[in-house]
């Protein structure tokens, strides 16, 4: 029996296990989507496998129920644990009329629902920080306890929407968390080719805020670090800047071929370290899961992205003249 390190940090079973869960949910629907993709049924996928545990970490430390998420194109797993469905996702992918994201205008991987808090993203990169800085903006203004709650990928934080908006944030001391995810390739560019500092947290001094770098392939340390940041800020320290480091296991999406910059021994390599294993080991190792439950919830899981697949496929398209709808006024 090792030690139990979720209870350390105020997390109970049946959050642990809850969090594999939305792992797992994760990786399964991403997996179907490349299926799809392949098949030719759906157009684009950009994966999140290999990065659930850090998306799921870090939202478990949220409160779920009043924080805003700028979340980055890989975020399923920020995005499901922020309460959006695996059908919503799949209408998505298959660019349904009922698509929460956008009614099937925008390209799978443009997370955005009201109810849920999750902010609307674009297509150019990085774009969702500076948003996200300015939700902070108004719960200062507001004097009110929500953070926002922003991600990207590393490659993106050389971008200049990063410096303003982490620079803003860091002069005005506003309840911001930034967390990176580094899966160390920005498209095919490697990180050492990206960045002249060891670490992008390394740059979180010159914005006046903390600056953090935690395994991303290990969700209690990205949640420890999350709950840390959210307390900081709801008492007024202000932002946070978390690195989670991990690696990612798949194409940048459906349209590159990745063996065209990388070795495939560096990404069997990088699948040791897969969080869906090293998580399931740790549950499995303190007696939250064992073989009979894992299998229960895989068939459940399973269940749940065939019925979310099957409904998103046949429900209908938009009307062509939905197209200049929320376009001019009406």
């Amino acid at each position: 029996m090792t030690n139990e390190r979720h209870k350390k940090l105020g997390l109970t079973d049946d959050d642990v296990l809850e969090m594999y869960k939305t792992m797992l949910l994760a990786r399964k629907i991403d997996e179907r989507m490349w299926l799809l993709n392949r098949a030719g049924k759906i157009p684009f996928v950009i994966s999140c496998q290999g990065q659930e545990a850090a998306q799921v970490g870090a939202s478990f430390a949220l409160d779920r129920n009043k924080d805003y998420v700028a979340p980055y194109y890989r975020d399923l797993g920020v995005v499901l644990a922020f309460g959006m469905t695996a059908k919503d996702l799949m209408l998505s992918g298959f660019a349904k009329a009922e698509d929460p994201n956008s009614g099937g205008r925008q390209m799978p991987g443009h997370f955005g629902q009201k109810k849920n808090r999750i902010l609307s993203g674009s297509s150019p990169v990085t774009t969702q920080l500076p948003h996200a800085v300015g939700v902070a903006l108004a719960a200062k203004m507001e004097q009110k306890d929500f953070v926002s709650f922003v991600t990207l990928g590393e490659g993106s934080s050389n971008q200049g929407d990063f410096h303003e908006g982490l620079n803003f944030a860091g002069v005005h001391d506003l309840p911001v968390i930034t967390m990176v995810e580094n899966n160390k390739y920005a498209i095919s560019v490697p990180i050492e080719r990206q960045l002249a500092s060891e670490n992008v947290s390394d740059r979180a001094q010159s914005y006046g805020m903390p600056g953090f770098t935690v395994d991303g392939n290990d969700p209690l340390a990205v949640y420890e670090a999350v709950q840390e940041a959210r307390q900081r800020a709801v008492k007024g320290e202000g932002p946070t800047l978390i690195e989670a480091v991990s690696y990612r296991l798949t194409a940048h999406s459906s349209d590159d071929d990745d063996r065209q910059y990388r070795e495939k021994d560096e990404v069997e390599e990088a699948k040791k370290k897969d969080s869906i294993i090293t998580f399931t080991t740790y549950l499995k190792d303190i007696g939250i899961l064992n073989d009979d439950i894992d299998k229960s919830l895989e068939k459940e899981i399973s269940d749940i992205v065939n019925e979310a697949t099957d409904y998103a496929e046949n429900a209908d398209y938009a009307a062509p003249e939905d197209a200049l709808k929320y376009v001019y006024e009406e």
